[in-house]
């Protein structure tokens, strides 16, 4: 099997296919990462495409000096920051997803769980996704980038193109402004949560 940095060579030489093997490699991570920064299926299809036209248009200017997927991070980040700029519409988790076939609900239980279980699982998943939904975008990102796509420090740094200590500080303060949201939505439903006061 040829390595990423054989690929990106080949494809900054224009090897089309070696480009194709390249998105084949990092599609599902980056189509992961998209779907948690845009909370559904369809933003993040486009978000995951437009991330890979963008890559492939400015690959002649990528010097592999971080990996390939620390690349493609930025971009989506970078992308789904300036698209929220632009578009200040809040999404709520409440809404159908739309699709060809007509409206599907944001989340479907797992048959393997007991009843009761799925539905306090399906709360608690609701009241994360609507706390994550109060974010602002810095936030989320670092957020995302962190507890849901395992980066580290330094590669959230890399692909928000800040200092790790900013990254640190803005971890903080998303845990501490979702922690409070969690704890509102909760009250406002009646719920308790452990260790939320």
């Amino acid at each position: 099997m040829v390595d990423v940095k054989t690929l990106v060579a080949q494809a900054q030489q224009g090897d089309v296919q070696a480009f194709e093997r390249l998105v084949l490699a990092y599609q599902d991570r980056l189509y992961g990462l998209c779907y948690r920064l845009a909370g559904n299926h369809a933003d993040a299809q486009d978000l995951a495409q437009e991330t890979f036209v963008r890559a492939y248009r400015a690959l002649d200017r990528f010097r592999q000096e971080a990996d390939f997927g620390t690349y493609l991070h930025r971009i989506a980040v970078n992308l789904w920051l300036n698209h929220r700029k632009r578009n200040q519409a809040v999404l709520s988790l409440d809404d159908p997803v739309l699709t060809g076939e007509g409206e599907l609900p944001r989340q479907v239980a797992d048959n393997n769980r007991q009843p009761e279980q799925a539905v306090e699982d399906g709360e608690l998943k609701d009241l994360v996704w609507q706390a994550l939904g109060t974010l602002g975008r810095e936030h989320r990102a670092v957020l995302v980038l962190r507890e849901m796509e395992t980066l580290s420090y330094e590669e959230i740094a890399a692909a928000l193109g800040v200092a790790p200590g900013t990254v640190k500080s803005r971890l903080s303060r998303a845990r501490n402004v979702l922690k409070k949201a969690l704890y509102h939505l909760a009250k406002q439903r009646g719920l308790e949560l452990p260790g939320m006061e």
